[in-house]
């Protein structure tokens, strides 16, 4: 972990290794990857019952060895400890409730030439869900990510998901059923990622995938985009903390480890204007890491990529933010607007002392799916808007052509395009 001080000589030099560290996949990976797309792309189910077999320990012997039935999804929620199934059913409905709104209008209007001009969205036909699997699966994920689709009115929702040595996470299978999923494909890794993708035999392509996953299915999400839609290149999980020293330090502390807790290459940083405070939650960081069942994982990404900076004001704190560009961003101080309002990139911010991250992760409603890696510098979280697409459109009398169409002709012509001058030259006359 680096402790920094905003005031010293060497801090812009310090501060730029944690801006530009480097925590995402190597080379290598992209080369496994794309072997693997490539025999996905030339074997289509043989390549892909292979590879579930060396990397999952999953052997298909039947139909449902390959594929989820619904009514296994069914008896998997009716089956849930009744607090689970409430708790998954309130996510479900706060998550559903915000991205409704999120649904774009159309625009069809007449200007003033006579020209009516427009647009429209229509959802893509499929998409496809990536959801790790096994005992370390996340419920949450595949809410966040079919329920958007969904909303868009996406109508085949197709899910993959790793079941190693055949086990299925049940948790999973009851947040298909609330989600509405219409297959599910007990697959994973790069080969899911290239299945969904290409099609294979038994597994029709989709035309977006969306969905974390580790760097092998990041990589393969990066190659096969083109051929599909993705919602994100998503990398290593990250937090950072702008906080005075009114807040409980353990407080701070625990909402740190919980990013760090994701991966040994996750980032948690903490910006505060208090030095006492900072050595607080770096003791408590000690001893929380120490307690938790994820600890060796939260302690390894702390030790790696941590960060505490010490700033002479919180406002020293914003234009650092924004450079930094984290994933999340917490404002845990008295007067978080008046921060959130000079902020500009961050992938979703909490505001105030009582709304730790993890509430974003499950129940508050927007998604947690969100741009990794500086990248909120220029992307935006999952949306409905991944599963959709505007098409505009334009009609044009006589009238409305020839105030515009001369125009049109000297550009074309200008371009070295004749047959485009043509097209309206002929209208025209």
């Amino acid at each position: 972990m680096q402790m920094l001080d905003a005031s010293a000589a060497d801090f812009a030099e310090n501060f730029d290794r944690v801006v530009n560290a480097r925590r995402e996949s190597a080379d290598n990976v992209s080369r496994d990857v794309a072997d693997i797309l490539s025999r996905i792309r030339a074997r289509g189910d043989e390549a892909l019952a292979d590879l579930t077999m060396k990397l999952d320990g999953h052997h298909f012997s039947s139909d449902e060895d390959w594929r989820v039935p619904a009514w296994r999804c069914e008896r998997a929620y009716e089956e849930l400890d009744g607090e689970l199934r409430d708790a998954l059913d309130l996510a479900a409905a706060r998550i559903r409730s915000y991205h409704e709104a999120q649904k774009p209008g159309p625009r069809d209007y007449t200007d003033d030439i006579g020209m009516r001009l427009g647009h429209r969205w229509t959802p893509v036909d499929a998409a496809g869900v990536y959801v790790p699997g096994g005992r370390a699966a996340y419920p949450s994920s595949l809410l966040m990510n079919a329920i958007p689709a969904r909303v868009a009115g996406v109508e085949r929702l197709v899910a993959v998901t790793p079941t190693p040595k055949g086990e299925m996470n049940p948790l999973v299978l009851a947040a298909a059923h609330i989600a509405g999923i219409d297959e599910i494909w007990r697959v994973g890794g790069a080969q899911a990622i290239g299945a969904l993708a290409y099609g294979t035999q038994r597994i029709a392509p989709v035309d977006v995938i969306t969905g974390p996953g580790n760097a092998w299915v990041a990589e393969a999400k990066r190659q096969v985009f083109g051929t599909v839609g993705i919602d994100m290149i998503a990398g290593p999980s990250e937090i950072l903390v702008i906080a005075d020293d009114k807040n409980d330090p353990a407080w701070i502390a625990a909402d740190l480890l919980s990013q760090a807790e994701h991966d040994p290459s996750s980032q948690s940083i903490l910006i505060t204007d208090s030095a006492d405070f900072a050595a607080q939650v770096e003791d408590q960081v000690d001893v929380q890491a120490a307690m938790l069942a994820t600890g060796k994982t939260a302690r390894a990404a702390w030790d790696a990529h941590g960060a505490i900076i010490t700033v002479a004001s919180l406002d020293d704190a914003i234009p650092l933010a924004n450079r930094l560009a984290a994933e999340h961003v917490e404002l845990a101080v008295d007067d978080p607007e008046a921060l959130f309002a000079k902020l500009r990139h961050a992938g979703s911010v909490f505001l105030g002392r009582m709304v730790p991250e993890a509430v974003g992760d499950y129940v508050a409603g927007p998604n947690h799916v969100l741009p990794t890696g500086r990248r909120a510098r220029f992307a935006s979280g999952l949306s409905v808007l991944d599963f959709m697409k505007r098409t505009s459109f334009i009609e044009a009398g006589p009238d409305a052509l020839a105030a515009v169409g001369p125009a049109a002709i000297a550009l074309a012509e200008a371009e070295g395009l004749p047959a485009h001058a043509q097209s309206i030259r002929l209208r025209l006359k």
